[in-house]
């Protein structure tokens, strides 16, 4: 069994656009993240977990923000390009803990959905995925609605 920790932060701004996402999915909002790829916190933060959980480095060594073929990615083929290094190395994802701190947009009404999108994209059972929303209490950059982060703990075999 092997342990592994990912975090992400990614400042937002406002934005007209409505394209703000999450475990892969879309959720309606009037920020977006400022990122080279699409700026999902919660799967770069899972991402990175995994890789250090099997010693493969992290998501900026695979996924370079310097390269151009990564610019405005869907971060979830980046997902599914980082188990596919895993799962040929025979690792097995057992279970998954992902927490997202922001104070907006409010995450419990999508919490199932990205859950389930997640475990679609991961090809595992839901009930190995755990995904929890948090504030920071109105403290800090995150706090302030500056910013958005998230943390994520994985365990393989």
């Amino acid at each position: 069994m092997r342990i592994g920790t990912g975090y992400d932060i990614h400042k937002l701004v406002e934005s007209n656009q409505f394209e703000f996402k999450l475990s892969g999915i879309s959720i309606p909002f009037d920020k977006r993240c400022v990122a080279h790829s699409d700026g999902d916190v919660a799967i770069h933060a899972l991402i990175d977990a995994l890789f250090g959980a099997a010693a493969m480095g992290d998501i900026g060594t695979h996924f370079p923000d310097t390269d151009p073929k990564f610019k405005n990615v869907n971060s979830a083929l980046l997902l599914q390009n980082c188990c596919e290094l895993l799962y040929k190395k025979n690792y097995i994802i057992e279970n998954i803990d992902l927490t997202i701190i922001t104070e907006q947009p409010k995450l419990k009404l999508y919490i199932d959905l990205m859950r389930n999108s997640l475990s679609e994209l991961l090809k595992i059972d839901i009930d190995k995925i755990s995904v929890k929303a948090k504030t920071n209490e109105q403290l800090d950059a995150i706090g302030r609605g500056e910013a958005i982060a998230a943390q994520a703990v994985v365990l393989i075999r």
